[in-house]
């Protein structure tokens, strides 16, 4: 080998040292033995394991789960109990059955013990949390509870109010049965010997004076131009309100007073208006009042225009709703 051969085989050999890398190998991480082998659900607790990116997602997911188990359990639960009665689901077995047929909403679960929690890795967390039934069964019933006694302290100063402020309270705590259903039905899950009568008596009671209401409340609407009537009649119907003229503690009569001015512009007839709505009560007395801007308009001429007004009006009803435009706040 020449003295040339031999420098090149010296700075080959000097460049491989220098770009040579030792080869790291990442230890794996071993994965916790209650994530591998968590603890299974009995007739005491329930358990559930959740990952997410973070420790709050991945107990939010574990709490999820815990929902999801209920729901099995309330399904298998009330198919194994349906009873037939001269002919006839056991009402009471079909109400529970037929809630199953949906998904149970998400009940609210305070009460739960976060066992063990850990990162796995890049945005990877994982949370072994127990709920205990006992537990979660009287945190479902105090719920239920606040709510039942916050309705009978209403009831107390709700009889002086006038209809519709009524027909608004019962319509309010109507929204919140869905909840109180669901949790009822959890809680005959969790606790088989559980008497929920009471809580069904109430709920009956709160959905008969809402229909009650619905079916005596009246109105009348008046307006010094006829055709702004029929929008405002029509979506108060659509309200399942009765539309009469009678004299009653429950009516109430809507005024329409509508200013229209005639105006052009860039070859349209215009109808500008100012449309005054006030609602009384049988009294005499404002429950609400509000002021409407609408321009009817057509290529067509002015009486167009007011037939446009009037479609202007009615789209905007629909659009914001008849007791918003009315200010009643129902």
């Amino acid at each position: 080998m020449n003295r040339f051969g031999i420098i090149f085989l010296i700075a080959g050999l000097f460049l491989g040292g220098c770009t040579y890398k030792p080869r790291v190998v990442a230890t794996k991480k071993a994965l916790p033995s209650w994530y591998l082998h968590p603890p299974r659900s009995n007739s005491f607790d329930l358990y559930a394991l959740g990952e997410g990116e973070n420790q709050q997602d991945a107990i939010a997911n574990a709490l999820s789960l815990v929902a999801s188990t209920l729901h099995v359990a309330i399904s298998s639960n009330f198919r194994a109990k349906t009873v037939v009665k001269e002919g006839s689901v056991n009402s009471s077995d079909a109400t529970y059955i037929n809630e199953t047929q949906s998904s149970v909403e998400k009940i609210k679960i305070s009460e739960y013990e976060i066992l063990n929690r850990k990162k796995l890795g890049f945005k990877r967390y994982a949370a072994l949390i127990k709920v205990n039934k006992e537990k979660l069964f009287h945190g479902l019933k105090n719920e239920i509870e606040q709510k039942l006694q916050i309705y009978k302290s209403d009831g107390k100063n709700l009889q002086k109010r006038d209809a519709l402020a009524q027909l608004a309270y019962y319509k309010n705590m109507k929204k919140s049965f869905g909840y109180v259903k669901n949790a009822l039905i959890v809680m005959k899950v969790l606790q088989k010997e559980f008497d929920d009568t009471k809580y069904l008596a109430w709920m009956g009671e709160v959905n008969e004076r809402y229909a009650y209401l619905l079916r005596h409340i009246s109105f009348w609407v008046r307006s010094n131009v006829k055709s702004l009537i029929a929008p405002v009649r029509s979506a108060l119907t659509q309200k399942k309100f009765t539309i009469k003229n009678v004299q009653s503690k429950m009516h109430y009569i809507v005024i329409i007073n509508a200013k229209i001015q005639k105006a052009t512009a860039y070859g349209f007839s215009l109808a500008r208006s100012e449309i005054s709505l006030v609602t009384k009560d049988y009294k005499g007395e404002v429950l609400g009042s509000n002021v409407l801007h609408v321009t009817g308009q057509s290529s067509q001429g002015y009486a167009v225009a007011k037939q446009n007004l009037v479609k202007k009006l009615n789209d905007l009803i629909h659009k914001e709703g008849i007791l918003k435009v009315l200010n009643i706040g129902i």
